[in-house]
């Protein structure tokens, strides 16, 4: 189990990757959407906006505190979030295993797709 600094590091490099996409890319994927990421084991949310300009506005708040729905919501341990942000665990295969639930439209998550 990793805490809250480790799974906003983990944001920080998925933030990275995206941003690495050239302006025109991101431009032709991302859609601006709002973004949580629960992790269970930690209890917590993390609530933020995918733009072009990449993912901002990124706060934490504890799960039972309620917040607006998100367009795009996502579930995941801590482990697993800080080991997809690093490259170590295939997106493609976490899903398929259940150890990343993605909840959002069939556009978003084929954009998602092509964006990490």
């Amino acid at each position: 189990m990793n805490d809250i600094e480790a799974c906003l590091a983990g944001i920080a490099k998925l933030n990275e990757r995206i941003l690495a996409q050239s302006e025109a890319e991101r431009r032709k994927h991302i859609r601006d959407r709002s973004v949580s990421v629960a992790v269970p084991d930690l209890s917590a949310v993390f609530d933020m906006r995918l733009t072009v300009d990449g993912l901002v506005g990124i706060t934490h708040r504890p799960a039972d505190t309620p917040a607006p729905r998100a367009q795009v919501r996502i579930t995941v341990s801590s482990g697993d979030l800080v080991e997809l942000a690093e490259d170590r665990l295939d997106a493609a295969g976490a899903l398929l295993t259940r150890r990343l639930r993605v909840d959002a439209s069939v556009g978003d998550l084929m954009r998602m797709r092509r964006m990490l």
